[in-house]
Parts: structure tokens; sequence; C-alpha cells
């Protein structure tokens, strides 16, 4: 029988890929999104398909007729610019969607997956980041407000499986790139393409010295499905081990866009971590999984889709 599937924030940059990922492994597939962040245009091109729409705030309580037989918790903002103009609001998706999502995954006896973050590392003490690590969190920073919302939908996904035994999985998921993302949504890599497409200054934080590691989306999706598949209940990370500065990953998008841009730097935002990069050795080890998408060819494909958006 065909597996129907909510994807909540399914108008977002994961959350739309996600919806198309499912309805190529023949799902059902209901989008839920309020667009505060996600947008109607990265998910138009699946209308033709077995695929729905609903526009709703998952923190309001969430009604569907029929079976579900898996639940992708993805709502939440998730870029600075979006957690920082949208502070309650993250809170609350995190706490009260993150109770909808998991109360209907209990109603409907399905899978759940929550779409966790390498931010619950906060500024890590301890590289590359392992899932035993608690983390340091400031809690009360700007940045704390998407951090601990996390945090918290993580304990109560935990709380759910432990005495509501709901079939829960929790991915961490590190820094992921592709299609789909805003221009200037305050991350990295959707600022530096479009500067770098317009010959415009590619900002930098600080020095640029500090680390990320860059997965690309359709390797990200893989790593998710395959957690959702398994038997695993506590966290998993998905990410890719490669880690680069953000002046390395600046100066390669001036290099594949072929672009004349230079480099300046602006402050460095509160509780901005120093480093980050995942010890995936789990992920491996439960479901074979890796990235196999280089950074550079997954730049090639982000910029040329960059292209036809900015112009």
């Amino acid at each position: 029988m065909q597996p129907r599937s909510l994807v909540t924030g399914g108008a977002g940059f994961l959350g739309s890929h996600l919806c198309e990922y499912l309805l190529n492994k023949g799902h059902q597939v209901i989008a839920m999104d309020n667009l505060l962040t996600g947008t109607i245009s990265n998910i138009e091109h699946l209308q033709e398909r077995d695929f729905k729409f609903i526009k709703h705030d998952v923190t309001e309580y969430i009604y569907l007729a029929g079976k579900i037989d898996f639940v992708w918790h993805f709502a939440s903002p998730a870029s600075p610019l979006d957690y920082l103009q949208l502070p309650i609001h993250t809170l609350k998706v995190g706490s009260m969607g993150t109770h909808k999502a998991l109360g209907l995954a209990q109603e409907k006896h399905a899978g759940f997956l929550l779409a966790s973050t390498s931010e619950v590392y906060g500024d890590p003490l301890v590289h590359p980041q392992e899932e035993s690590y608690w983390g340091n969190v400031n809690p009360v920073g700007p940045r704390g407000v998407y951090d601990e919302a996390k945090r918290f939908a993580e304990a109560l996904t935990m709380a759910y499986h432990r005495y509501n035994s709901v079939n829960t999985k929790i991915v961490r998921i590190f820094n992921t790139y592709g299609p789909h993302m805003r221009p200037k949504d305050g991350r990295a890599i959707p600022t530096f393409v479009p500067q770098a497409l317009k010959g415009e200054p590619l900002s930098i934080f600080g020095d640029g010295s500090q680390t990320r590691s860059f997965c690309y989306v359709d390797d990200l999706l893989e790593g998710i499905y395959r957690l959702m598949m398994s038997d695993y209940h506590e966290p998993v990370n998905i990410g890719n081990p490669h880690e680069m500065t953000i002046k390395e990953m600046a100066e390669m998008i001036i290099k594949i866009s072929a672009s004349k841009s230079s480099l300046i730097q602006k402050p460095l935002p509160v509780d901005d971590p120093k480093v980050r990069q995942p010890n995936i050795s789990l992920a491996k080890k439960l479901f074979d999984w890796e990235p196999k998408v280089d950074v550079e060819e997954g730049l090639t494909r982000t910029i040329e889709w960059f292209r036809k958006v900015v112009g």
C-alpha cells in the first residue's frame, strides 16, 4: 500500500526538497506550512503529482483525515536572519509545534522524525561533535531562541518515545545547501552566491576563520530517509565532515562563479560558533550513510540555480 507522509515546513528549503524526494520514493505527500519563511514557488512544480499543500500553522491543532504513515517535522525558521526576527515564533514552533506534530504521530501510529540541528551543540568545546556531546549553548543569548527550541524539541520527542511508545527519530542536521535557499537569508552560501553573481563584495563575519561543514541537500535527504526507516531512536548527526573556513568557502564561490568580487569583513555575531564539524561514524555504522557530493560539485549546481533566481 502506498505510504502517506506529512511534511511540516514543506514549503521551506529542506521541506520542499524532502517532499520531492518522498514523491520519487512513491509516497503520497502532504506539505503543511504557514508560509512565514517558506514559499509556494518551492513546491508549485509538485502540484501535478500525488501531492497536497495545506496552509496551516503547526503550533495550532493539526487535523488530517485518513491514515498517515510518517510525520517529518521540519517546520521552523532556520536561518539566523529568520529566527532573530521571529524569536517568539521560533520558540513556539519548537515547543508547541513539535507537541502538535508528535500528537498527530501518536494518533495515527505513524513514524515521526524531528529535524533537529547541530546548533544544539552551541559553540562547541568538543571537536568534531558526536551525538554524546551535550553542547555549550548560551540559553539567554540571541541565538538561544533557536538552539533551545531544538533542544526542547529533542527532549519532547524522546519523552513521547519513552512514555507514549511513539516511533520517533531525531536527526541533527549540519550546514546544508542547495537550490531553493532564499537569497540573503543570513546563511553563508545564499548570502555569498548572489553577491558573487552580481560582482558585489562578499561579506564575511570576523576574519572568516570560523569553520563549517557543508552538506549538499541530496546527500542529507538520503541520510534522513535511511534514519526514518531504521530502528534507532537516539539523535544521529547527518552532515558532511569536510570542514572548511568561511573564508575558504567565499573564495571557492568566487572561483566557481568566475566572479570579480572581493571580500569585506563585518562584525562577528554574538555566540557565533567558532567550529562546526560532524562526527558521522554513527550514521555510517547504523545505515551505511556518508555524503557523496563534494563541495565543488554541489556549489556548481547551487550557483547555476541561483543564476536563474537572481539574474
